[in-house]
């Protein structure tokens, strides 16, 4: 017999096991996610781990296309090569003869394609949401991993901004039930264009958005001298403006009123129709008691997706005031995000239709509700009720009884085997069951078994219809 190759277990970098108790958490998570976006009228999609690579490419911008995970063409993939790019060792010319699939990035580019191909089957607006992990092959760090689970909620079809008023409000409801205290920062990229434009940097906007997202990491005056390189008095522009854009509720209307007025003199509609848009959406959201000071216009929030169109959100724990309750400093990034969209659909030869959508940073979230102890106690329970035994004969006696309780749809099991029962009350501890029943001859004879609570202590004897509604209650 060949000798076994012994290989130590690893796991690739930005990659996690989840052990039953995270696991549970985890689902924790999703099931209060779903609940909430099925009560807003959503209904769950699937669709497949990976797309074709031109389906992705081109969808995130030139940074998010070197974040794709290619696959490798099956079978001999270097066959079709052509042997002078083989040569030149230039990947971006070989991966379209070696590859023609890729890992999703996202949920929203394939919804968009998933939209297109099943439109005759779909009610619209097509209100839907989607929770599968996607990869990026992006540096792992604390809060960042390269496969991940993304959970979005899309409206497609209707250009309301009631749509986004919504979705708002699903971002303030979720957070609130898993006990998070957020900040929503909104903007809008239409809103940006117009700013872009008053800077002077129309020509570079992609590249001004960039840059001024990196505002609460580098500071205002780095962001000045790289819109500087970027386009000669950019920089001092943006200077110039930015206090203009900070509102709060005390100068709201007098400053909207000063940014529309110059808009109007650089000729920006687009300027003028975001700011308007976020003033509706902020305005609605206010009106149904959300925190004024847990929400604001954030004129430098740009979010680097190159498909936003109009309203873009992002959710946030690291202000300073979020955190006073729970005495803690957590370094994390964005806890959600999203935006509206407006020509995913066309780009793949399908009608032009609007969308707009949020996602969840799951693993960020689940790691805060872990630093914050925010998950509920009873998520380690897994069975309810564990049946030992002490032999053969008390085995199959107490195998009948679980029958019962399971007909009862109680989760519950028995110890498999012949173990000390020390050893049995053992794996209950470990496993949190919180009731055991013991079964021996006493217990066969009369009818009447023991039923302990590990938490108290506490036994009692109880025929098999009185456990079950011990149980029920």
């Amino acid at each position: 017999m060949a000798e076994i190759k012994k290989i130590k277990p690893s796991l690739p970098k930005g990659t996690r096991d989840f052990l039953p108790e995270e696991v549970a958490k985890r689902n924790y998570i999703f099931d209060t996610i779903k609940k909430v976006f099925r009560k807003y009228g959503f209904q769950q999609i699937d669709t497949p781990a990976f797309e074709r690579l031109e389906t992705l490419t081109g969808k995130y911008g030139e940074e998010g296309d070197r974040l794709l995970f290619k696959i490798l063409n099956s079978g001999d993939y270097l066959k079709d090569a052509p042997e002078a790019e083989l040569q030149s060792k230039n990947s971006a010319a070989i991966t379209k003869h070696i590859s023609e699939k890729v890992l999703r990035y996202d949920l929203t580019v394939p919804l968009a394609r998933y939209v297109v191909q099943h439109q005759s089957d779909l009610t619209f607006p097509f209100k839907r949401f989607h929770i599968a992990p996607v990869w990026r092959a992006d540096r792992p760090q604390k809060g960042r991993y390269q496969e991940f689970y993304q959970c979005d909620a899309d409206i497609i079809g209707s250009t309301s901004l009631l749509n986004e008023v919504e979705l708002t409000l699903i971002y303030a409801e979720v957070f609130r039930v898993l006990g998070i205290p957020v900040y929503i920062d909104l903007s809008s990229r239409k809103f940006l264009y117009g700013f872009a434009k008053l800077c002077g940097a129309e020509n570079n906007f992609i590249e001004f958005t960039t840059i001024i997202d990196k505002e609460d990491k580098i500071g205002s005056a780095r962001v000045k001298e790289e819109l500087n390189t970027l386009t000669a008095g950019t920089g001092d522009k943006y200077i110039d403006l930015l206090p203009l854009m900070y509102m709060t509720e005390e100068n709201y209307e007098e400053r909207f009123e000063n940014i529309i007025s110059k808009f109007k003199v650089i000729d920006s509609q687009d300027g003028i129709d975001g700011l308007t848009e976020i003033q509706i959406v902020l305005e609605a959201i206010l009106k149904y008691k959300y925190p004024s000071d847990r929400i604001s216009f954030t004129p430098t929030l740009a979010r680097g997706l190159g498909y936003y169109s109009g309203i873009i959100w992002e959710v946030v724990l690291n202000k300073p005031q979020i955190l006073e309750d729970f005495n803690k400093e957590i370094e994390m990034g964005s806890l959600g995000g999203g935006g509206r969209y407006d020509n995913l659909t066309e780009m793949f030869g399908g009608r032009d239709m609007s969308g707009v959508g949020i996602s969840f940073g799951i693993e960020r979230i689940y790691d805060v509700m872990e630093e914050l102890k925010l998950f509920p106690a009873e998520l380690g329970e897994t069975t309810k009720v564990l049946f030992v035994h002490f032999d053969d004969a008390s085995e199959a006696y107490a195998f009948e009884a679980l029958q019962k309780v399971r007909a009862a749809d109680i989760a519950s099991e028995i110890y498999p085997g012949r173990r000390k029962l020390d050893k049995q009350m053992n794996y209950a501890n470990d496993k949190k069951i919180p009731f055991v029943v013991v079964i021996g001859g006493d217990e066969m004879a009369s009818g009447k078994l023991s039923f302990k609570n590990m938490a108290s202590g506490e036994q009692q004897k109880l025929n098999i219809e009185e456990i079950i509604e011990k149980l029920r209650s």
